[in-house]
């Protein structure tokens, strides 16, 4: 790789980091928001809602965006966007303005990602392997250490500075991507000409919106419930509107050219879907903890977001350590074997989480965070190993897009539950609890692992 070739690695890297980073720093400020804007923990759990949401929609979109307008433009744009968001969210006056500019900042960042691969692979021809694990360390690294920079960001500075942090990488990426990111080709006919109306049935705008009213209401309607601790016709009739949208949506999806969301190949692809449920659950796992953890910690055993920050470093670095390791046993024994340890990591940290208590000395958190972390090592290698697998080469692209999907559900769906669990106030019963729910699921994942292990081996005998 000649020096222009890695400049422009570390520009699209640096700009790539923004999602994972963003996502992750905002775990340790959970308690803090909830301080400053007076609000119970299923109202400030939105803040995690809406960045996720807004990613599971926008990826996709500027994905086929990409395509027809230029990959150096949207990329260039999304920091662009970053930027206006990263620098307005501080400066919001109410809890709904800073939701607000954090939706703008995912859909931003996540323009950014949607290109960065895309552009690395047509871009950087030699050595491409290599090439797009450096892009993966940029991502992975930023998502690990993201708890520990929030940590110590909000401890010197409080909660404005894990957006401020934000500005230099953009800076940087920006002037970077601008001298090494190539300008794009001409537009295509067919992109020169499209109209409104036919892009809105490519990116399928009414699947979207269906899927976003029903996934929000139906968000909504729960959470509310929950909050409030008693059910009312205004939280039914909420609830009922998101179910309804998400029919009209399946129902959609089955009969539309182009999909937002492709459900016929879930069940021509059986294997495949298996894959992207257990990925699914597997997010679910690991995101109930990832920002369930931090906010046991400081609400309810008092510890500092810097001392969380710390604590939490535990998490990346057991997964930063594993991924490698994960990558060679898989190329030798396949996906299986590694995803059944991974599973019964997970189910031996959810029961760690059931034992711990008042008394239990914080540093023993780390116990489950390393299993969770060397867990998520396995699994991030192993899922898309197991994707690879199962999926039809000549439908990798949709089956990537559609796991990628099943990780922001699994993200969802992992906020969800600490909400509906802890309700307003994060208390040592509600985690508990939670602890018990999350060694349910992981049970199952170790069940649905050995099972796909066992019914491959009868398979290749």
């Amino acid at each position: 790789m000649n020096a222009r070739g890695r400049w422009l690695m570390i520009s699209v890297g640096l700009g790539t980091l923004l999602n994972p980073l963003n996502s992750s720093m905002i775990s340790v400020a959970i308690a803090r928001l909830q301080n400053v804007y007076r609000l119970d923990f299923t109202v400030v759990s939105w803040i995690i809602f809406s960045f996720y949401i807004a990613s599971a929609i926008a990826q996709p979109i500027m994905g086929k965006a990409s395509d027809l307008f230029g990959r150096r433009k949207i990329f260039l744009t999304g920091l662009v966007v970053s930027f206006v968001a990263s620098l307005l969210a501080p400066l919001s006056v109410s809890f709904g303005w800073l939701i607000v500019f954090r939706i703008v900042q995912s859909i931003g960042t996540s323009m950014i990602v949607a290109v960065g691969m895309a552009i690395v692979r047509i871009h950087i021809t030699e050595k491409q392997a290599t090439a797009l694990s450096v892009l993966a360390i940029f991502m992975s690294g930023a998502a690990a250490i993201g708890p520990f920079i929030g940590g110590v960001l909000i401890h010197w500075w409080d909660w404005p500075a894990i957006f401020f942090v934000n500005i230099p990488f953009v800076v940087a990426s920006f002037l970077l991507a601008l001298r090494t990111i190539p300008k794009d080709e001409p537009l295509a006919p067919v992109a020169r000409n499209i109209s409104f109306r036919k892009w809105f049935d490519l990116i399928d705008a009414s699947g979207i919106l269906l899927f976003t009213v029903g996934l929000v209401a139906l968000l909504v309607g729960l959470l509310s419930t929950k909050s409030s601790e008693h059910v009312s016709l205004g939280h039914v009739v909420v609830g009922l509107i998101g179910l309804v949208a998400l029919g009209a949506f399946v129902r959609h999806e089955l009969k539309t050219t182009s999909p937002f969301i492709p459900l016929r190949t879930f069940a021509k692809y059986s294997a495949m879907t298996w894959v992207n449920v257990q990925f699914m659950l597997v997010n679910v796992l690991f995101y109930a903890l990832f920002f369930g953890l931090p906010s046991y910690l400081q609400m309810v055993r008092h510890v500092s977001e810097f001392h969380t920050g710390i604590l939490m470093l535990t998490l990346g670095l057991c997964s930063l350590i594993a991924s490698p390791i994960a990558g060679r046993w898989i190329d030798k024994s396949g996906p299986m074997p590694a995803l059944l340890v991974s599973a019964v990591l997970m189910t031996f940290g959810s029961v760690w989480i059931v034992t711990l208590n008042q008394t239990s000395p914080v540093i023993s958190v780390c116990v489950a965070l390393a299993a969770f972390g060397i867990s998520n090592g396995l699994n991030g290698v192993g899922m898309q190993a197991a994707l690879f697998q199962n999926s039809p080469k000549e439908m990798i692209g949709v089956a990537s897009g559609i796991f990628n999907t099943s990780r922001y559900l699994g993200t969802i769906l992992s906020s969800l539950l600490t909400g509906v669990v802890m309700g307003g106030q994060f208390n040592a019963g509600g985690f508990r609890l939670l602890g018990v729910i999350l060694t349910i699921i992981a049970l199952s994942l170790v069940f649905m692992s050995w099972w796909r292990w066992e019914s491959r081996q009868l398979e290749e005998s």
